[in-house]
């Protein structure tokens, strides 16, 4: 189920990944991914990094996320990304009128004060977990283990960019992606503020910024490493 996905002429997508673009989040050049592989793209979410910015991304995954009619009871930021991603949309949200409960963890857990690894509302009904770029499920598959110890269910995931590639197992390709992995295996909802279809969209529209070297390397980096959309 391709729960709030972004199409190649998506509005809300393109003027993401302009945004992304401009705060130099997205960047272009060779970049070496968690599964050894020489990226023509790298995203990092660590450079929204002040307020303003920080809003900003908030209000497209805010946007998304309502526009994707996903049913949820509270947010789950995992450590550490998740967190500050997660309390933005948490205050976005509440801004816009959805005001919901929001708890993160830590790496470790404390073992004076309040203890454990758990911060913020209980974790209660369906939980939606919040990140940045879905590399192999690992934060995720952590984050659900955390949330069922805790009674609840993990319902959804929502994500900035799904870069569409396929995911490795034990050093080796396998013919889906991070995300449909998490759809298909562990039954999640994801929902993406932009895909790497609609970052290619943006280089061939701005194919006179410089961009054109860009935009063949990431077709090419598409053509070797993507997945088949089809679920």
């Amino acid at each position: 189920m391709q729960t709030g996905t972004a199409s190649g002429s998506d509005a809300l997508a393109q003027d993401f990944v302009q945004f992304a673009v401009e705060c130099g989040v997205l960047r272009f050049g060779e970049f070496k991914t968690k599964a050894g592989r020489l990226s023509p793209y790298f995203f990092n979410a660590g450079l929204f990094d002040d307020g303003a910015k920080l809003g900003r991304l908030a209000q497209f995954y805010a946007q998304r996320l309502l526009a994707s009619g996903m049913q949820f009871d509270m947010i789950f930021g995992p450590a550490y990304k998740g967190i500050p991603l997660g309390t933005a949309l948490t205050v976005e949200l509440a801004r816009l009128g959805h005001n919901v409960p929001f708890a993160y963890n830590r790496k470790e857990a404390k073992d004076h004060g309040e203890g454990g690894s758990l911060v913020g509302a209980p974790l209660q009904g369906r939980v939606l977990i919040v990140d940045d770029v879905m590399s192999a499920g690992t934060a995720v598959r952590e984050s659900i283990a955390l949330i069922q110890a805790a009674g609840a269910t993990a319902h959804g995931v929502v994500i900035a960019l799904d870069r569409q590639e396929k995911a490795t197992e034990g050093g080796q390709d396998v013919n889906h992606s991070a995300v449909q992995f998490v759809r298909r295996q562990l039954g999640l909802e994801v929902c993406a503020i932009a895909r790497l279809d609609d970052l290619m969209g943006y280089l061939a529209q701005h194919s006179v910024a410089g961009l054109q070297d860009a935009a063949q390397q990431v077709r090419a980096y598409r053509d070797r490493y993507g997945v088949d959309e089809q679920d």
